[in-house]
């Protein structure tokens, strides 16, 4: 009987020690903050300026009932006349960051572009799976038909216009015909190099500013979308 009364109080025992180890409930779902656009603005490179691709963001957003944040297009321009160079990475707020599905892609800004040795082996969480549109879709990328996955940038590795003398932001993002932009990899590919901070923001330039042109280099005209706030 002694033994009875003892299995059955080790049962009771484990049963109750499982469910004091169950996570608790899950928490709420970050909000969103960070997407790729679903759709160009139709006009190449020209996406009016900054102004033009942060109004892009924050339509989209609004269509998805995240309209209530501040969004940025992470974009850099370069130096022009009296008008200095914009950083990307110093238009888009602190962070942390989160796609569609809650899941965060960054921390911060230095988490984002690995400022850090450690940071740059760590790796941000930006990748094929993660990169989703406003929509909590998936972007076609490097296997898929067509490719898009070129993202308009403009800018360096750490998130930095370019200052020489070459256009890498197709004017500044006015231009559908004469220049070039700089793009990343939303699905980390570069020549056979993947991972790492790089590909992801600053892979190779568009062969144009044209529709058509960002199309055969392997895009459609998207770019990232932070939310600042």
């Amino acid at each position: 009987m002694k033994k009875t009364y003892l299995v059955v109080g080790w049962i009771v025992l484990s049963v109750n020690s499982a469910y004091a180890q169950q996570p608790p409930a899950d928490a709420p779902k970050p909000p969103l903050g960070f997407f790729v656009t679903s759709k160009g603005v139709g006009n190449g490179a020209n996406l009016g300026g900054l102004a033009g691709a942060d109004a892009h963001c924050q339509k989209l957003a609004g269509e998805v009932g995240a309209g209530n944040r501040t969004w940025r297009a992470y974009l850099s321009t370069q130096a022009e006349g009296s008008q200095p160079a914009v950083n990307a990475r110093d238009r888009i707020g602190k962070g942390p960051w989160a796609n569609a599905a809650g899941v965060i892609v960054a921390n911060d800004v230095a988490h984002l572009h690995g400022d850090t040795l450690e940071l740059a082996q760590l790796g941000n969480n930006l990748h094929r799976k993660t990169a989703y549109t406003e929509k909590g879709e998936p972007i076609k990328g490097v296997g898929d038909q067509p490719n898009e996955h070129d993202i308009i940038t403009g800018s360096r590795p750490d998130g930095t216009a370019y200052t020489d003398a070459a256009d890498h932001t197709c004017k500044n993002y006015t231009s559908n015909a004469e220049g070039s932009v700089r793009v990343g990899h939303f699905d980390r590919t570069n020549g056979g190099r993947t991972g790492g901070n790089v590909s992801w923001n600053s892979t190779h330039d568009s062969r144009g500013c044209s529709q058509e042109n960002l199309v055969s280099t392997g895009g459609a005209g998207y770019f990232y979308c932070f939310a600042a706030d």
